[in-house]
């Protein structure tokens, strides 16, 4: 062996002991109300969505206008809708963005520590394009904005933008083969295309707490973090909190990258966790110069596929990103991907590739916490991959801090109720002066109208929430039956990475092809063949089958609908097994076969009246 990978064959792992405690662990934290113990982020609470990054938004006569493309979202996805459509030659777009500007996440993200947890080589997208190297192997959040602005600068995507603007309707107007989209600002502009690249992070997650409308004190999410009332800035230098007592609600990653600064500064911080998550080095270090400069082009795709090739278990030459994910990538895989079959041996054998990883990640915590009780509450009984593991250098040192408690919370299966004065807890009432809700974006698992804010009305009045009610229903993820020229940007039955925006990217590109595609034939609308979507629906679900065995025994999170049972709602697990790659190959092979196989077109763009009828659809 490697001396990164363990030898099972002398590992003491007693599996049915693993399994048990892990059993206990998540038993004790599912809830009845599932999903629904976080509340949607309306009336009294609609100031969760307000941005305290911008002053009021540039008054402008609403818009009417008609354009080819309409991108829906600002972020990464948008951002890369829009490039490579400029690349295309096709200019006649415009990206609707509620923010103040381009990012997306990175734009409300500010929160302190806020980075990256993937490798910046990977993750911030149009590097060679834009002929930017990132300063850090991780990078920080306000690079990765000014990163969304070089983006937006380059391409010129500030001339077709359309910011601090929510859509609050899309409807598709058959006569004219155009989509009607509504806007806050009054617009009801028309798009012969739409892209909804609205990702994964962009609505705050509100817990359910009783009381939560009741606190006297300051509360705010950390996606908009209050730099007003906390002082300081991304670095640090919170000072206001130098008299404050601090409740965090929530240890995902958001807390793992903040709660060392609160620490710091907070007159005393308590940290209120439900399930730990776990936490290995983060290793973070300037970007290399001279290795820089010997790049060669390509070198961010081949960078990417090397990554996304390890995330599944296919052997590699050399780990060109060679960190704590693609160690234990490696670790996990060695073993159950050897030979083609896999086989319940070889699963076995996973699994205790997985318990010796846990084991080693939960022996880290007793080195570093000083306070025997509090590393054991730190400790996460699950395995690796049940919820994203966080890398951070500094959070569990935290603990040793004397104005900082963790508050294990996970007997109670949350926080209790908030008073006006505090957080209670397992009967106690933890006095604070302010709550920071660290409790994530409303993501997978939760209903589309939810997670956008509006719905999607497609052919004869369907709703494309309705159309989803059973479980999402695409070809290839992009699009679905009875929603003409309308495409989905996302994890949604397509190819899936922990490195979003090599998904995105490579989305874009498919998705511009087929636009363009659909412009210079002259065609007005295509879709996908009601079979040739059953089919692509079939062959996900035939996949995706150990996936959600693994995620149905793993702790209560959002990748499993909080231990519910699936119903067919959790937008990014119905991703293609094979991975990225083998996606990306599939759809290079479906390219170059230039058929558009699945699709069925519409009449030609210059044949449609302006009268209100459904022609009959010929299929490609």
């Amino acid at each position: 062996m490697d001396g990164v990978t363990p030898d099972i064959r002398s590992a003491p792992i007693d599996l049915e002991v693993i399994r048990a405690k892990y059993r206990r662990e998540r038993d004790k934290r599912i809830r009845q109300d599932g999903r629904d113990q976080y509340i949607q982020v309306t009336g009294d609470f609609s100031r969760y969505l307000d941005n305290p990054y911008e002053a009021d938004a540039l008054i402008r006569e609403p818009l009417v206008d008609e354009i080819d493309v309409a991108i829906i979202g600002g972020g990464f996805g948008g951002m890369l809708s829009g490039a490579r459509l400029r690349e295309a030659g096709i200019d006649n777009f415009r990206i609707i963005e509620v923010g103040g500007d381009f990012g997306g996440t990175w734009y409300w993200n500010r929160y302190p520590g806020c980075q990256c947890d993937i490798d910046s080589y990977c993750y911030l997208p149009l590097l060679e394009e834009v002929g930017y190297i990132p300063k850090e192997k991780y990078s920080y959040a306000p690079e990765i904005f000014e990163h969304s602005r070089r983006i937006a600068d380059y391409y010129k995507l500030y001339d077709n933008a359309a910011l601090c603007t929510r859509v609050t309707g899309l409807l598709w107007d058959q006569s004219a083969a155009r989509w009607i989209i509504a806007t806050d600002r009054g617009d009801a502009m028309r798009a012969r295309f739409v892209i909804t690249a609205t990702g994964l992070s962009n609505r705050p997650k509100l817990p359910g707490i009783p009381g939560l409308e009741a606190f006297k004190g300051h509360a705010f999410h950390t996606c908009r973090w209050d730099y007003d009332y906390t002082g300081g800035d991304h670095q640090g230098g919170l000072t206001g909190l130098n008299d404050k007592r601090v409740a965090i609600i929530g240890t995902g990653a958001t807390a793992i990258q903040a709660v060392p600064f609160l620490g710091r500064y907070a007159e005393h911080l308590y940290v209120f966790q439900r399930t730990p998550s776990s936490v290995d080095e983060r290793g973070n270090k300037p970007t290399d110069i001279e290795w820089a400069k010997a790049l060669q082009p390509g070198w961010q795709k081949r960078r990417r596929e090397n990554f996304n090739s390890i995330a599944v278990g296919q052997p590699v030459d050399e780990d060109l990103v060679d960190d704590k994910w693609t160690e234990n990538y490696r670790a996990l895989a060695s073993w159950a991907n050897e030979g083609t079959e896999f086989t319940d041996q070889k699963a076995e054998q996973a699994e205790i590739l997985d318990a010796i990883r846990m084991n080693q990640l939960r022996d880290r915590i007793d080195q570093i916490v000083a306070s025997p009780t509090t590393a054991s509450a730190l400790k996460p009984w699950y395995r690796l991959f049940c919820k994203r593991p966080t890398f951070n250098d500094h959070y569990l040192q935290t603990f040793n801090r004397p104005n900082v408690t963790l508050v294990d919370t996970s007997e109670t299966r949350g926080v209790e109720r908030i008073t006006e004065n505090g957080v209670v807890a397992g009967g106690i009432e933890y006095p604070a002066d302010c709550i920071i809700l660290a409790t994530g974006f409303e993501t997978i698992g939760t209903d589309w109208v939810r997670r956008q804010d509006y719905d999607v009305v497609g052919q004869g009045g369907v709703r494309l929430s309705d159309y989803f009610a059973g479980g999402l229903r695409t070809l290839h993820g992009f699009t679905s039956h009875g929603f003409p020229n309308y495409f989905l940007q996302g994890f949604s039955q397509n190819g899936a990475s922990v490195n979003i925006t090599a998904v995105l990217d490579s989305q874009a590109l498919h998705i511009v092809y087929i636009i363009k595609q659909l412009i210079e034939r002259g065609v007005g609308y295509a879709q996908p063949t009601i079979e040739a979507e059953s089919a692509w629906v079939t062959e996900i679900g035939r996949l995706s089958g150990s996936a959600s065995q693994f995620l149905a025994e793993c702790t209560p999170g959002y990748f499993n609908g909080e231990g519910q049972k699936s119903s067919g709602k959790q937008h990014g697990l119905e991703s293609y097994a094979p991975g990225i790659n083998a996606f990306n190959t599939l759809m290079e092979a479906w390219r170059d076969q230039g058929d558009m196989e699945g699709f069925e077109f519409g009449p030609p763009l210059d044949e449609l009246s302006s009268a209100d009828r459904a022609p009959e659809m010929s299929h490609g």
